[in-house]
């Protein structure tokens, strides 16, 4: 039954002070908690990328919250496209490729 169950998955870009502030942490644990799969890390220009998949409501839950992030960050710019295909289950943070 549940294989059937609709899912959402994009990738996300977050701009601001993101970095260095524990806003990979902080996706990890709100992906985790909201029972989403996919990965979060850290860009050489700064940003924070994101692939989030999972139950709509709760994808769209964590892009509302990841407008705020933790109290340490402040972010200027979330933006999320569509994104193809199902990551593994689980959610970790990951490093670019180099």
């Amino acid at each position: 039954m549940f294989e059937d169950r609709e899912t959402k998955s994009v990738t996300v870009s977050v701009s601001g002070r993101v970095q260095g502030v524990g806003y990979r942490a902080w996706v990890h644990r709100s992906a985790t908690r909201l029972k989403l799969s996919g990965w979060v890390r850290n860009e050489s220009d700064g940003t924070v990328s994101a692939l989030l998949d999972g139950a709509p409501e709760n994808v769209d839950q964590l892009l509302k919250e990841m407008e705020s992030g933790p109290p340490a960050a402040r972010v200027d710019r979330v933006s999320s496209l569509p994104a193809a295909g199902a990551p593994d289950p689980g959610f970790e943070i990951t490093f670019p490729d180099e």
